[in-house]
């Protein structure tokens, strides 16, 4: 599902396991520095949302205009995704 500049993959799993999340940032999106803040900002939204995520594996995606975003949009722009990819 994607959202803005964030693409969410989600493979459902066993509902005994906790979820997994993987975060894959090509170099598109810009140096190291900007690509590991990126990861960083998403790692600490995948923490706050954690009670939305199903069992299952994600892998959450983002292009260079995610660097732009500050973090409330950057959480809205994931939860909206997640919302998404959840719905019926």
């Amino acid at each position: 599902m994607r959202r803005g500049p964030i693409t969410v993959t989600w493979l459902a799993g066993d509902p005994a396991e906790p979820p997994r999340v993987a975060y894959a940032i090509g170099r598109r999106a810009g140096g190291a520095v900007v690509r590991n803040r990126i990861r960083r900002r998403l790692r600490a939204i995948t923490r706050e949302v954690g009670a939305q995520l199903r069992p299952g594996a994600y892998l959450f995606g983002a292009t260079a205009a995610a660097a732009s975003l500050s973090y409330g949009d950057l959480r809205a722009t994931v939860c909206q995704a997640l919302d998404a990819l959840h719905r019926p």
